[in-house]
């Protein structure tokens, strides 16, 4: 039998497929090198728009900041403005009971008795003056004790 030496076609074939499948390795890592290149790019492009939109939203919570700070103080405001309100009203539901008062002191005090001063201090008035006599004292006493506005003589 003749002798037909195949060694140097199956080593070609050998080489052939090892530079193929070098071609395979060296071209999927290439891939694989662009997608991750592509990825990243992606995700920094993510990140930034998810900064941008932080940033925005950083304004957005800055300027309601603004906004509440300014509302607490139209709310101080207010808050003074009723209180000066409600002591005005306090004032205003007062100022007749002065002339109240001064009505049902004359209407009180008897003939023969004249007042000097009257001085208040809290809710209790004193009364100094000068009367005729002291029965006209104690009728200007019986009078206070039975008068609505003034007790407790």
């Amino acid at each position: 039998m003749p002798s037909i030496n195949l060694l140097p076609w199956r080593q070609a074939l050998r080489q052939r497929r090892r530079k193929e499948f070098l071609y395979g390795i060296v071209g999927a890592v290439v891939l694989a090198g662009i997608v991750t290149l592509i990825a990243s790019f992606w995700v920094s492009s993510m990140i930034d728009a998810q900064n941008r939109s932080n940033d925005l939203l950083k304004a957005e919570i800055a300027e309601l900041d603004k906004a509440i700070e300014q509302i607490l103080a139209l709310e101080n405001q207010k808050a003074r403005m009723i209180a000066r309100m409600e002591v005005i009203d306090t004032l205003q539901a007062s100022r007749p009971e002065v002339v109240k008062l001064f009505d049902q002191i004359v209407s009180t005090l008897p003939e023969g008795v004249y007042l000097t001063s009257v001085k208040q201090s809290g809710k209790k008035l004193e009364f100094n003056g000068v009367a005729q006599s002291s029965t006209r004292v104690s009728a200007f006493m019986r009078n206070i004790d039975a008068s609505e506005t003034l007790s407790s003589p």
